[in-house]
């Protein structure tokens, strides 16, 4: 049985300012008033309803279309064959700011981009730099990044000082940049967890340089072998990276009948998801919603600007959601040191790696 007290929950809800620094949020001013300004956006092959990634940006477009008075289209996809075309019959809808949701977009955006410059093009999660000289291939893209390795750090501490088992598990949906930032970070955590308290808490799933993948991001029969995978071997904490192959873990779980705990990722998943809510320990949030929401407004207004924004822990564009139904089952001392680790991330006292650190 896992040690059960009280505490108070851990903070972090995802709060972003559309700054490219660390400046503090703010609302949206709601100035816009083009009511016949459209937006549009296009989902990853996870679609809308994923519960988190996909699910985020949608929510942040409708926010922003609320505020500005507009309609908005959106187009669904279902595999990545359709990336390109989806993209396409959005600029033929005369859509006005298109916002591309997923790393796996970045060729169809940078592409679309180039060929209509009068369009604003917000791009989730990739920097469309595919030439790799440091800027975005096109200058009416505006990237949104998140250095979530900061967040996933939290996690990865928590993760280690709750689990009894001494192993800690993650897979991942493909092995991409966006994806293995997670991973990265999760590690980190538990490996500062070790040489703090002098433990060995082993992760499963990631060494640091490869680890289990799905090879997409689909709940389906790869990602719950892949599950099964990880927690066989004998872990009680499991972190899957992948928008909706969390439901994958979820199955794996409750036919294993061991006690697991989840970690979620982008969204927290006790509120998105209520199947979750007897085993979510905490989530990395990403708030893709508000920064895509801004995005969004700021081209309404005439004042969009394409210089990237990286959410970090500082400026609350990455987190770690509130432990809900695990608030008396962790001991508060490690609550305190995980908050404490939190402010001395932001203060530079404790290195996070990523390859978005700089």
């Amino acid at each position: 049985m896992k040690k059960s007290v009280a505490l108070t929950a851990l903070t972090g809800a995802a709060v972003i300012a559309l700054t490219a620094c660390g400046a503090p949020p703010e609302e949206s001013t709601g100035e816009a008033t083009a009511s016949d300004f459209l937006p549009c956006i296009v989902s990853d092959e996870g679609g809308f309803d994923d519960k988190s990634f996909n699910q985020l940006s949608y929510e942040g477009l409708q926010a922003a279309a609320e505020t500005v008075g507009s309609e908005t289209r959106e187009v669904e996809s279902t595999s990545e064959s359709e990336y390109q075309g989806n993209v396409q019959s959005l600029v033929d809808e005369g859509c006005e700011a298109i916002v591309t949701v997923g790393f796996a977009l970045s060729a169809a955006t940078i592409e679309s981009a180039t060929a209509n410059p009068e369009i604003d093009y917000v791009l989730i999660d990739d920097p469309a730099d595919a030439d790799q000289d440091g800027t975005a291939d096109a200058e009416n893209i505006k990237p949104l990044l998140y250095n979530t390795a900061e967040a996933a750090f939290l996690a990865g501490y928590l993760a280690a000082g709750y689990s009894e088992a001494g192993k800690v598990g993650t897979y991942g949906g493909a092995e991409f940049p966006t994806v293995t930032i997670f991973m990265d970070g999760f590690k980190q955590g538990v490996d500062h967890y070790n040489e703090v308290n002098g433990a060995d808490v082993k992760v499963v799933g990631w060494d640091g340089k490869t680890g289990s993948f799905t090879g997409g991001f689909s709940a389906d029969a790869a990602a719950k072998a892949t599950a099964e995978n990880v927690l066989g071997q004998g872990v009680d904490v499991i972190l899957p990276v992948g928008g909706p192959i969390y439901q994958a873990a979820l199955n794996a779980i409750e036919d294993s009948g061991e006690e697991v705990a989840l970690i979620g990722t982008d969204a927290d998943l006790y509120e998105t998801d209520p199947a979750t809510q007897d085993l979510v320990l905490t989530s990395i949030l990403k708030g893709m919603d508000l920064s895509t929401q801004q995005a969004v407004e700021a081209s309404a207004n005439g004042e969009f600007d394409p210089e990237p924004y990286i959410g970090t822990l500082e400026n609350e564009g990455v987190g770690i959601a509130p432990l809900h139904n695990f608030e008396d089952k962790v001991d508060p001392a490690l609550v305190e040191e995980v908050e404490a680790l939190e402010a001395d991330i932001i203060a530079g006292e404790i290195e996070v790696k990523s390859y978005l650190a700089e």
